[in-house]
């Protein structure tokens, strides 16, 4: 994995945990990898794994089980879908005002999508 310098690295690690979750790669009863394996499979700090780990439970999506590790519960995936649906709907208006900004209408840009849409269905 390559680190980017825009955002720190236990949030990049976070992000990359949600996808798991949200592709169904890590699925509810699923242990997450270790802190020590993380840490020495990308060669970063173990306390920056501690804090992505942190933010999962936080937010209910994974829990510890003492002496065991970390794994995630029952209805994370939902929750997230439930979450990430509703942030790209909130994020459509700004898009919209962009495209109008740059003079891209709706309907431009509904057939733009429809045609990446009949891309990935192949």
């Amino acid at each position: 994995m390559q680190w980017r310098d825009d955002q720190p690295i236990y949030r990049q690690l976070y992000d990359r945990m949600i996808t798991l979750i949200l592709r169904g790669q890590l699925a509810a009863g699923d242990a997450l990898p270790s802190v020590r394996q993380v840490s020495a499979d990308f060669k970063i700090n173990h306390l920056t794994v501690a804090k992505a780990y942190q933010g999962l439970v936080e937010e209910g999506l994974v829990e510890k089980r003492r002496g065991m590790g970390m794994y995630v519960l029952s209805g994370a995936r939902e929750a997230l879908m439930t979450r990430e649906r509703e942030q790209f709907m909130q994020s459509l208006p700004a898009l919209v005002e962009r495209g109008a900004s740059v003079g891209v209408d709706v309907e431009t840009l509904v057939q733009a999508l429809r045609q990446l849409n009949k891309g990935e269905s192949k």
